[in-house]
């Protein structure tokens, strides 16, 4: 793929986008950056592209400039405007930054992708392979974008590459060597519009392989295992429930891999040190790789036993009078908060809120009324939540996260957990879940050294 010369269109300048602009201007690219924010939001950074020979358009993003276009790349998640229609109507490629890589990367890519549970499984399997010797990267929506790694890539590389369904929308040839399909529930659907659109986003990783390559599904997953039919590639399957004929399952207190007749046990569940069930779906997924790319199984009990989980997921933060708060801030869908619930034997208060997904808040009613002594709303969505929930448990309400923190506090008593999995983005507040589940942890130590106070 020549681009020296071509005019090329970036949309969207977070980190994906100038790692975009900067890989076509050293290609020779003509290069364009559209960016909805203002020339004054973006400060000195607007200067900096400007300086190095980028056009930039900033404050919105308008029709001439995407028909102007030979290549249009937007950065994941920004919106569908109108005028990424106009210019497909016009034959203009639209070309996300995955596939673009793609075309010039040396190595084998590792995509893993599924609503929940792609950055814990992702980096789980790349410190798996460093602690194996394989010379291992981490790529994609938890770290670099694949397209910086062009330049240094080698035959011998592996990029394990965290992939959303926004990425893999805008694929045409992107392939991966070993695909990763975790799980699969309602999520993003205010930008793909519906269930099914979204998931046949996700099912692209799998139909852009070719014989020879392996992918690795859910067995558990009834929409994700029925793709298997479709796959040109050897799939295994992981399971929580049952023995799989190729992957990972659980028996007996451990995690075994099988391949037809061969069968490993990796290491025993106790020796886990994530709390829930869907993490040790993470690991079963993160094992069953591992072992298709080589990793032995003594190899793979020691890396897994030392794994103490991210940031923002089922993080513990502190233990005020008894009382223990949890950071799940990435719980951004209803699913991944019903899973962070299911983690918990102990009462719950539970802080819900945020921005909306278009997601049903539904079914959340059961667990709330099984396992949450009162819900704590914040955000956009509070109002849909407490529509959603009426009728179950006290359902409070906060404008603050200064005052979530509080008013969850009042409302547990010792032994009690306040966690944080708000089934919804941190849009309407923060500029990601991480400044979020930041906050959230920063007003819990300023609650911890308050002076004590009587309850009620």
């Amino acid at each position: 793929m020549d681009l020296q010369g071509r005019n090329t269109l970036v949309v969207g300048l977070a980190r994906t986008g100038e790692a975009t602009a900067d890989f076509l201007l050293r290609r020779g690219a003509r290069v364009t950056i559209t960016e909805s924010k203002s020339r004054e939001e973006l400060g000195p950074k607007a200067e900096a592209w400007i300086r190095r020979g980028v056009a930039l358009e900033t404050g919105g993003h308008t029709r001439e400039t995407f028909l102007a276009a030979d290549l249009i790349v937007p950065s994941p998640g920004v919106p569908r405007h109108p005028e990424f229609a106009a210019a497909m109507e016009r034959g203009i490629p639209v070309l996300s930054e995955i596939e673009l890589a793609f075309r010039f990367l040396k190595g084998t890519i590792v995509g893993i992708t599924g609503t929940n549970g792609k950055s814990t499984t992702t980096t789980l399997l790349h410190r798996i392979l460093k602690d194996a010797g394989r010379k291992a990267f981490l790529a994609g929506n938890i770290g670099t974008p694949l397209i910086s790694f062009v330049d240094k890539s080698r035959d011998d590389h592996l990029f394990v590459t965290e992939i959303s369904s926004f990425q893999l929308e805008y694929i045409r040839d992107f392939r991966v060597s070993l695909a990763l399909i975790l799980n699969l529930s309602g999520n993003h659907l205010d930008w793909h519009g519906s269930m099914d659109d979204y998931a046949a986003a996700k099912k692209k990783l799998l139909l852009g392989q070719k014989a020879g390559d392996a992918a690795v599904l859910n067995r558990e997953d009834p929409r994700v295992w029925s793709w298997r039919d479709a796959a040109a590639s050897t799939v295994s399957g992981f399971s929580s429930k049952r023995p799989v004929s190729r992957g990972a399952f659980l028996r007996d207190g451990w995690i075994v891999n099988r391949d037809g007749q061969e069968e490993k046990r990796i290491l025993p569940v106790s020796e886990i040190k994530l709390p829930g069930l869907h993490n040790r779906e993470n690991v079963l997924a993160a094992a069953a790789a591992a072992r298709l790319l080589g990793v032995s199984p003594s190899r793979i009990r020691s890396t897994v036993r030392a794994f103490r989980g991210l940031e923002h997921r089922l993080e513990p933060v502190a233990t005020i009078r008894g009382v223990s708060f949890v950071n799940d801030s990435k719980a951004t869908t209803v699913d991944a908060s019903l899973k962070a619930l299911a983690s918990f034997t102990r009462p719950v208060v539970l802080i819900l809120g945020g921005k909306d997904k278009g997601s049903d808040f539904h079914p959340l009613r059961k667990a709330v009324r099984k396992g949450v002594k009162s819900v704590v709303l914040i955000g956009a969505a509070k109002e849909k939540i407490r529509v959603a929930l009426e009728g179950t448990v006290p359902l409070l309400e906060a404008g603050t996260y200064a005052e979530v923190v509080r008013t969850a506090f009042a409302a547990a008593a010792p032994g009690d957990v306040v966690l944080l999995a708000p089934a919804c983005t941190s849009w309407d507040m923060f500029r990601d879940f991480e400044e979020r589940g930041r906050v959230f942890k920063r007003e819990v130590r300023r609650l911890a050294v308050r002076p004590k106070r009587k309850r009620g």
